[in-house]
């Protein structure tokens, strides 16, 4: 086996709570994993030399939330937003006509040129949700496409309720829809807004996932103040996504039961809708995440450096705090201990930064900064 040293790191962003940043660093890895971490002076001898001559490390971005799985395009509807037309879900139906009217050749390839560009990017680890087929095997058909890319899966048929009975269509997405897309998912989600999803909704399938050995995570809180995080914290969802519009009650819910807040700037970027209140998460206890929302409609970007700077300009966090929430907070939201960080023991996904710091990804937004990408010691980029 062979063990590879990454040395001359001007700045190491571990991730790991116990050392969380190291200057003049170095560290190893072998057979895909971190085995050592620490100060240059200290460094073990390895069999390859990778020398990064003062750039910054940092774990590979974990993007918990994105819709990958799509065709057609909507850049008309983001140009009316732009002119004053303001946001709702039903563009979203726009979507589910063409995806269904793709093949599935066409799916899978431009689900592959979007892993990539965010590869590109820095991001390592991303889930994929389905929810723009809304049939039995339209859905079934995006999450297996979607399980190509990644193990974390996540079957979203109750994203808009299609033209219809909405009842029906809850037992439906409950049921046989349910039972032909579990097999290609690990999690189930619920758009629980309204015109979308009611809280008696949400709550029976999300419950019906969570009996066909699913885990859950739930939309809440995009639109305005709602059911979304109640529902979240009551069955133990891995996180609660948006968070846009919260109560005091919802604030101390998460904070309380350590469902991750995993918040979407892309969607407010691109909706010209109010930013989140990290601050006031942070301060409460609550874990945060950062994700993309990378989506067609309502948030077409596959960037995490764009996401961090957004969430340090606009949202309350210090740079230390996006880049955790981009890493360690996407890690949690995904019940993953393997990926976010750079410890020992932990996958060696890690981003190479031509920069001397993470923060440079806030403080020159925009700037193509990542120099090199490796994923289980890898290089990809």
């Amino acid at each position: 086996m062979t063990a590879t040293l990454f040395h001359g790191i001007g700045h190491l962003y571990t991730g790991d709570p116990e050392r969380e940043e190291i200057a003049d660093a170095a560290l190893v890895v072998e057979s895909g994993a971190v085995v050592w971490v620490g100060e240059a002076a200290d460094a073990p001898l390895a069999d390859r030399n990778v020398d990064v001559d003062g750039r910054a490390i940092l774990p590979g971005f974990v993007d918990s939330h994105a819709h990958l799985v799509f065709a057609g395009d909507r850049s008309a509807e983001f140009a009316a937003r732009m002119a004053g037309r303001p946001y709702s879900a039903g563009g979203i139906r726009t979507t589910v006509a063409a995806t269904r009217a793709a093949t599935t050749p066409a799916l899978a390839a431009n689900t592959a040129a979007l892993v990539s560009e965010m590869i590109a990017q820095g991001t390592t680890t991303m889930e994929i949700k389905s929810g723009y087929g809304l049939t039995v095997e339209d859905e079934r058909r995006s999450l297996e496409i979607a399980s190509a890319f990644t193990p974390e899966t996540t079957y979203l048929g109750a994203h808009v309720v299609p033209d219809g009975d909405p009842d029906r269509y809850v037992r439906l997405a409950a049921g046989p829809m349910l039972d032909a897309c579990a097999p290609y998912a690990k999690w189930v989600d619920v758009f629980c807004e309204r015109g979308a999803f009611d809280e008696d909704q949400t709550r029976e399938i999300l419950a019906a996932g969570l009996k066909a050995g699913l885990q859950a995570r739930v939309h809440a809180g995009q639109l305005g103040e709602g059911p979304g995080v109640r529902v979240a914290c009551e069955l133990g969802a891995a996180s609660a996504d948006h968070c846009t519009h919260l109560s005091d009650r919802d604030v101390d819910l998460l904070a309380a039961s350590g469902v991750v807040a995993t918040l979407l700037p892309g969607a407010e970027f691109s909706t010209r809708s109010p930013y989140p209140d990290a601050r006031r998460l942070l301060d409460a206890g609550v874990t945060v995440a950062l994700a993309t929302d990378c989506n067609p409609g309502s948030s077409f970007t596959s960037s995490m450096p764009f996401c961090v700077a957004l969430a340090v300009r606009e949202m309350g966090m210090t740079p230390l705090e996006a880049v955790r929430a981009a890493t360690r907070g996407g890690a949690a939201a995904l019940r993953r201990a393997d990926v976010g960080t750079l410890r020992p023991g932990a996958r060696a996904d890690l981003v190479i930064l031509d920069a001397p710091s993470y923060v440079h990804l806030a403080y020159r937004p925009g700037v193509p900064l990542v120099a090199q990408v490796w994923q289980a010691g890898r290089r990809v980029v």
